[in-house]
């Protein structure tokens, strides 16, 4: 199954008859530009191209009364004058003689691809479409919001209260309020109203959200209900950000690494709040949430003296146009980072100790053959013992030729086989190695019996977590250790609440996942662990696996990392009072450095608006 794209030529047919700046940047160039940014990447070759059909009358009356679908149906057939009047009567629309044609090649686009999705002919999708209701993501709700507002089955919305909010802030809101809720929720489907006027230098939303942030909640949504992810395109009105946060999201849709994230992770202190004081009101209504430790609310948003909120935009004179231009010149600076860093050849390698042809590794993964030189080999060795044995060596040879190749952008993600008993002699060597050759920051997990090198420098160049030890620790800001929980909550919250945030904030480039012995993860588990993990490093993962562990295990990580969905966790129990106070408390002690970690403002702090 692939990422299918549903796009109709005629729904560049509406545009503005007349001046009004208000509606001005909603044109046809959105949806041009866009198809062909993603045709300059060879994207759109690379995606199933569905027909889009228009939505009948019933399908609208799903959500229209018959009165309103009649409104629209009637506009074919007005004047300008009369069509500028009656968009008068509508808060920023304009209507269009093709404007009802339009409307329902959107809304029957968006049913195309959900049905291919459900059907199983494709794994996800994109819906270019133009719809006529705002971007929720930063404006509130609207159309959404009133088409579900009375519905029970509806979830919530986390509000932003002042706009320049960046990566980390919606990262950390995915983090800790949206994936929380999700995995309990357990969906089968997942729509994305994808606006990006949430987007750097677009003018509406005067957010700061980088064109790769998108790739990364679009990942970070896919190890949900089995990767079936729809996603219809809304808001954006910065031509050059729009197409490229575009591009960003359907190569993460068709499983590529997506690069790292820009800037610093440290959260502002409204949006913080924000997240704090949506925790609290679905706690009440949500296990997930309340295993994590709610913090009690202490503040509501910024307001005016007369106890209404104090204006969030900023007014559209100098200070807009000065801000407006420094976004535009920092957009352009990412871009060109990113052409940069270009997708490495190989996507997925596998290292086995002995080739298996029963595993059923997708078709298009490497089975690396591959080993570093046997000097270099065994000078690594040597410090070890348990690494002089010849299949140990062998297996390290192949661990170190296979960690070069994706220090070196050849290989993006791989899988190595070791023998058990040297597993934490292999880790230690693929420590120092990627740290001596090139890896700046490196994010070691380790999962099992495995304790970390003694004489490991703690100088902020590596982050030793490991999951299995005896009770939760901080011995220092680099050095943590976390019991393994017995339930799905509990395993969740060690991922979301501490796992993938300290991941996010350390910002590493190279990932180590090394499940040793008795690592007692399921091979959801370890699936969904190295799927999440993709992220933080821009794809940058080697995952190491003691060969006792289950013969599947390699194949399960290689599909992952590959970029297809991971297995489903099952249903969800509660975390134990136990794992739960213990989380909490590791997270306190961490907090102070890791900023990622934080759901609740701190006055004062780096972090605040």
């Amino acid at each position: 199954m692939g990422t299918a794209l549903v796009y109709h030529e005629d729904m560049t047919a509406a545009r503005l008859l007349w001046d009004d700046p208000e509606c001005e940047i909603e044109c046809p160039e959105r949806l041009t530009t866009v198809l062909e940014r993603l045709q300059q990447r060879g994207l759109e070759q690379r995606c199933l191209r569905l027909a889009a059909r228009e939505a009948s009358e019933a399908e609208l009356g799903l959500v229209h009364s018959p009165e309103y679908v009649a409104l629209l149906q009637g506009t074919q057939a007005l004047g300008t004058g009369e069509l500028q009047t009656l968009s008068g009567q509508y808060d920023a629309v304009y209507f269009h003689p093709s404007t009802y044609h339009c409307a329902r090649l959107a809304a029957g686009a968006a049913l195309q691809l959900v049905d291919a999705v459900l059907a199983g002919a494709v794994r996800n999708g994109l819906a270019l479409v133009r719809i006529l209701i705002v971007d929720w993501d930063v404006h509130h709700g609207q159309g959404i919001q009133y088409i579900f507002e009375n519905d029970p089955r509806a979830s919530t919305d986390a509000p932003w209260p002042q706009v320049g909010m960046g990566n980390a802030d919606y990262v950390a809101a995915f983090l800790h309020v949206l994936l929380p809720v999700a995995f309990e929720f357990d969906p089968e489907l997942v729509l994305v109203s994808a606006g990006f006027d949430s987007a750097i230098g677009d003018p509406e939303g005067q957010m700061q959200a980088t064109p790769e942030c998108f790739a990364h909640l679009t990942q970070l949504l896919q190890v949900l209900a089995g990767g079936r992810v729809c996603a219809v395109l809304e808001g954006g009105y910065h031509l050059e950000s729009l197409s490229q946060s575009v591009c960003m999201m359907v190569q993460a849709l068709l499983g590529d690494p997506v690069p790292p994230l820009s800037g610093p992770m440290v959260p502002h202190g409204s949006a913080l709040e924000s997240i704090q004081s949506v925790r609290a009101a679905q706690a009440p209504h949500w296990m997930s949430l309340q295993q994590q430790g709610v913090a009690p609310v202490l503040s509501p948003s910024p307001r005016s003296p007369e106890g209404r909120p104090s204006p969030l935009l900023p007014p559209r004179g100098p200070e807009f146009k000065a801000a407006a231009t420094q976004n535009v010149a920092a957009l352009s600076s990412l871009l060109d980072q990113l052409r940069l860093s270009p997708t490495p050849p190989v996507r997925t390698a596998v290292a086995l100790t002995a080739p298996d042809a029963a595993l059923a590794l997708p078709s298009d993964v490497l089975c690396e053959e591959g080993s570093a030189p046997q000097e270099e080999t065994q000078a690594w060795a040597r410090p070890h013992e348990a690494l002089a044995q010849d299949r140990a060596l062998t297996a390290l040879g192949k661990v170190l030729y296979l960690l070069d190749r994706i220090l070196d952008g050849q290989v993006s993600s791989g899988i190595a086989v070791t023998p058990a008993s040297a597993a934490a002699a292999t880790l230690d060597v693929a420590i120092r190695c990627g740290l001596s050759h090139g890896a700046q920051r490196l994010l070691c997990l380790a999962v099992g019996q495995l304790d970390r090198p003694p004489d490991l420098m703690d100088d902020g160049r590596n982050l030793w977590l490991n999951i299995g030890g005896k009770e939760a620790a901080a011995l220092s800001m680099f050095h943590v250790s976390v019991p393994l929980p017995g339930t799905t909550g509990g395993f969740l919250s060690c991922v979301l609440a501490l796992v993938l945030p300290l991941a996010y904030s350390f910002q590493p480039d190279l990932v180590l996942v090394a499940l040793g012995p008795a690592h007692g993860l399921r091979d959801p588990q370890a699936a969904l662990l190295a799927a999440l993990l993709r992220g933080p490093a821009g794809g940058r993962v080697l995952a190491l696996v003691d060969e006792e562990s289950t013969p599947q295990l390699a194949v399960v990580l290689a599909r992952v990392l590959h970029g297809e969905a991971a297995p489903n966790l099952g249903p969800f129990s509660m975390a134990s009072p136990e794992d739960v106070q213990s989380l909490v408390q590791l997270r306190g002690q961490l907090e102070p450095r890791w900023k990622m970690l934080q759901v609740a403002s701190e006055t004062g702090g780096p972090g605040s608006g």
